[in-house]
């Protein structure tokens, strides 16, 4: 039983970094926690090859703009709040259809498991059981998770799991 759990909290993990990591891998835009960073060009509005301080200046009021859904020259708690969960709903979005082209091979609209599995989660699951032994060790375990916190820049307490409590119970 408890063997079962492992395996099942261990591809979950596992297919879960794979999309994660397609993902990332796929996005040629480098992206900070406001969403897609500018290109210079995109920056360099007049093309002149040089960014201004009113270049910047315009980029800055062109994103209050989007936000200040009733234009009166502020931005409510309701209206940030509106901005983010729809950048949020677009992130989503992006998200799924790049999974979807990746992953569903026979083009249905419908994901099954061996579609989701793929070669990805044998390769994931080969870079996890270091040894080699077709099993993966407390050790190897907790290697992965750290590895995949430092790949996405999670530290601290909220970033990290209790070492223990995930694996033996079946959660994440």
């Amino acid at each position: 039983m408890k063997n079962g759990i492992l395996m099942a909290s261990l591809s979950a993990a596992i297919l879960a970094a794979a999309a994660t990591q397609g993902i990332a891998a796929s996005d040629d835009s480098a992206k900070g926690h406001h969403g897609k960073r500018p290109s210079f060009e995109e920056l360099d509005a007049n093309g002149d090859g040089a960014v201004s301080r009113e270049e910047m200046q315009a980029r800055m009021q062109a994103r209050f703009d989007e936000a200040d859904a009733d234009g009166d020259g502020k931005i409510t708690r309701e209206e940030m709040s509106a901005r983010m969960e729809a950048r949020a709903s677009e992130r989503r979005e992006r998200f799924l259809n790049k999974m979807f082209e990746r992953q569903d091979a026979d083009a249905d609209g419908a994901l099954t498991m061996e579609e989701m599995r793929g070669d990805r989660a044998d390769r994931m699951f080969a870079k996890v059981d270091q040894d080699g032994d077709g099993a993966v060790s407390r050790e190897e375990f907790d290697a992965m998770k750290d590895r995949m916190h430092k790949r996405h820049g999670k530290h601290g307490e909220h970033g990290k799991h209790k070492r223990g409590d995930d694996m033996d119970s079946g959660q994440d």
